[in-house]
């Protein structure tokens, strides 16, 4: 990997990976090896794509991911409430269950970007709190495992909190960046 060189799959995927160090700096390491990466070359990419987000005539976001992603690997309508959106999915290596999400309004503003499961991908069907492991679910698989969920404000743009209910009574808030299950802290 080279800071000239083009900015594609692998340096997204340290993008994503910064973030998560801010709670999983371990988990954060070890996907950093595997990559073949050093944490300097980790700081580059997230500088890089920082530079591209925040560039005054760069490309908008859809566009910036188009560019870096390629061609999705699935491309579908889903409706969020009233709202017809598109779903565009990209294959994320390190993580080979699941997929880059990008849903995008009428009109091609993105409206959210996240982890998701693969279709037909299985997924973790995590029934107690010890289930809930850094990395294992993302946010739509823990909602749907403990509801009655409330998604909250997260501490910036590429993270979410969701309040849940724990079987038996008990209540918890788990902490997700890009969509996956970073951390929780609640009652059991």
């Amino acid at each position: 990997m080279t800071s000239n060189g083009p900015f594609g799959p692998l340096e997204f995927q340290l993008v994503l990976l910064r973030r998560m160090a801010d709670h999983q700096p371990e988990l954060v390491d070890d996907a950093r090896r595997e990559l073949g990466v050093s944490l300097s070359e980790m700081r580059e990419a997230n500088r890089r794509w920082q530079a591209m987000v925040r560039a005054p005539r760069g490309r908008g976001a859809l566009s910036r991911y188009r560019s870096v992603l390629g061609e999705p690997e699935l491309t579908f309508r889903r409706a969020v409430g009233d709202l017809e959106c598109d779903a565009l999915l990209w294959p994320v290596p390190l993580w080979p269950g699941l997929r880059f999400e990008v849903m995008v309004a009428p009109g091609g503003a993105v409206w959210n970007e996240w982890l998701v499961r693969a279709p037909g991908a299985a997924g973790p069907e995590p029934r107690t709190a010890e289930d809930l492991r850094p990395w294992s679910c993302t946010v739509d698989e823990v909602a749907r495992a403990f509801p009655p969920a409330r998604p909250m404000e997260g501490g910036a743009p590429t993270r979410l909190r969701l309040a849940f209910t724990l079987p038996g009574g008990g209540s918890g808030v788990a902490e997700f960046t890009w969509g996956l299950l970073q951390e929780w802290s609640g009652t059991r």
